[in-house]
């Protein structure tokens, strides 16, 4: 029995302070942080969104204040030999500063001014950002006697906003205009930690400084950001059990199917570490269920800007290669959109070798958020009108209605592969697959597209936890049911699945061939393990 133990996690708190002061569980990090600072002097971090970032922005601004009495009892405390000491920190958190330049200049005039009130800057007549951030750093420094950190957090979100607009320009023209000063500065400053997403590189802040090392793929941050499976047994087994015991599972059940539907990320080729999503796995170990939490908490506009007809390419994107160079150097508006899905957490690196990266979807919920966010493109249907016909669709399959889930489906794909003008350089059947395939990934459902065999090529399985379903799809211009039906039988498509412990369904499909959707399925065989 886990017992009614119910300790404070942190759900969507960002503040080290705040985890620290009012006892939320933390996983430590501080080691990690205490080689970072003790490293090079201008570093640039990218991960996805709702990894941690702020949460680390906020252990640097401690550390750099000097706040000793909130590192008690951590990591740090072991390895850290010099004094505390209390430094000037100049913090910017850019995801306040909208999507045009107008709105950056607000915050930054914002943020300034309670710098300048802070230090006594005396400010002219019309200076401009770039003098007063100048001004302030050299305030901070001489007024203190102690070099400056400075923190800039989310620095790509006003640019990523603007991308493909014509403000972009005049945000990228002011970011030279300001940031050009850290450069400057060099000297005055302690440490300068920059954290985003996505990388502009030759328009932003990595054209001006030069300097700024990208510890993105490095092996000593794989996981300063995220949490590993060991962190996990370290810090929440008491929580896992209490999620295990709600769902009837037992630890390591619980264990894998939090691995299946969170964990999966990497980010270097040397520390292949897996990295589980953080918001996710919190929430999850706090409701005691497994939703997407990460993939419903943001927006996905930006994907359209990055990635142009993601829903015929989803699939090319689950096992591709990219060079070495291509990932972790290039700018993300010309480094192809595997890159962009990469730096937003839709991608991961699966492998690497001296060729490059293999990349791939990291996990489960990244699975079902792709496939449902481009299902509205594939079926030209409403997200709202989808939703109540993938309900039924799911639960139906999973208990065996076949013929209340035919009726769904022949809902869900009529008339699409004729009418959604994008998949015309696709053959019918090939639509028919990506349709049908994505309506099953968006569920959770497992899914192998064209399976091998020795004696031919399953066009779909789809395996959920009570039925394997093996579909053999045939056109009716093709031979239709009686030609899917001889080819499962012929080729014994059945036969690997049975003895697994579920039932399994072989089911004959046949579809328009003018693209009007589903004329009927049938099953032609189904067994189930005898024990």
């Amino acid at each position: 029995m886990a017992g009614n133990l119910k300790r404070k996690l942190p759900v969507s708190i960002q503040s080290f302070v705040e985890i620290r002061r009012r006892g939320y569980l933390y996983v430590d990090k501080t080691d990690i942080v205490w080689q970072l600072v003790n490293g090079v002097k201008f570093n640039y971090l990218s991960r996805p969104r709702r990894f941690g970032k702020s949460v680390l922005i906020d252990t640097l601004q401690a550390y750099f204040e000097g706040r000793r009495d909130l590192f008690e009892g951590l990591k740090i405390m072991q390895v850290m030999e010099e004094e505390w000491v209390a430094r000037p920190v100049l913090r910017l958190d850019m995801s306040r500063g909208g999507a045009d330049a107008d709105s950056i200049r607000s915050y930054l005039d914002l943020a300034f001014s309670r710098y300048e009130t802070l230090y006594k800057v005396s400010v002219r007549p019309h200076s401009s950002l770039a003098s007063r951030f100048d001004s302030i750093i050299v305030a901070a420094y001489e007024q203190t006697g102690q070099q400056v950190a400075i923190l800039i957090d989310e620095y790509d979100s006003p640019l990523q906003h603007s991308w493909h607009t014509p403000e972009h320009e005049a945000c990228t023209a002011l970011y030279r205009e300001v940031f050009a000063i850290l450069k400057a500065d060099d000297e005055m400053e302690r440490f300068v930690f920059i954290t985003g997403i996505t990388k502009f590189t030759q328009i932003s802040l990595f054209s001006v400084l030069n300097n700024l090392l990208n510890i993105s793929f490095e092996p000593e941050c794989a996981t300063i950001c995220g949490i590993s499976s060991q962190e996990i047994r370290d810090n929440f087994m008491p929580e896992v059990e209490q999620m295990a015991e709600a769902n009837g599972w037992t630890p390591e059940e619980t264990l894998e199917r939090l691995k299946a539907y969170y964990d999966g990320y990497h980010f270097c080729r040397h520390n292949m570490v897996d990295v589980y999503n953080p918001f996710s796995l919190i929430n999850a170990l706090y409701q005691k269920e497994l939703r997407s939490y990460w993939a419903s908490s943001g927006s996905t506009s930006l994907l359209p800007k990055f990635v142009g007809d993601l829903e015929i390419h989803l699939c090319d994107f689950d096992h591709c290669r990219v060079f070495r160079d291509i990932l972790e150097t290039s700018d993300v508006t010309g480094g192809g959109p595997e890159l962009f899905l990469y730096q937003s957490g839709y991608l991961t690196i699966k492998s690497s070798d001296e060729f490059g990266y293999n990349l791939g979807i990291p996990n489960e919920e990244v699975r079902q958020a792709l496939n449902q966010m481009v299902l509205p493109a594939l079926t030209l249907r409403k997200q709202g009108d989808i939703v109540s016909l993938q309900s039924n669709l799911y639960y139906q399959l999973g208990t065996g209605q076949l013929d209340e889930a035919k009726k769904s489906m022949r809902a869900l794909i009529a008339d699409v592969p004729y009418s959604n003008k994008k998949l015309a350089s696709m053959d019918m059947e090939e639509r028919y697959r990506l349709i049908i395939s994505t309506i099953l990934n968006a569920l959770g459902i497992r899914v192998e597209v064209e399976r091998m065999l020795a004696t031919g090529r399953i066009d779909l399985v789809a395996w959920l936890s009570r039925y394997i379903y093996v579909m053999e799809l045939k056109l009716a211009s093709n031979g239709g049911l009686a030609s899917a039906e001889r080819q499962i039988r012929e080729c014994g498509y059945a036969e690997p699945f049975k003895a697994d412990h579920r039932k399994v369904i072989a089911l004959a499909v046949e579809l328009d061939s003018e693209g009007k959707g589903l004329v009927d399925w049938k099953v032609v065989e189904q067994c189930t393990r005898c024990n």
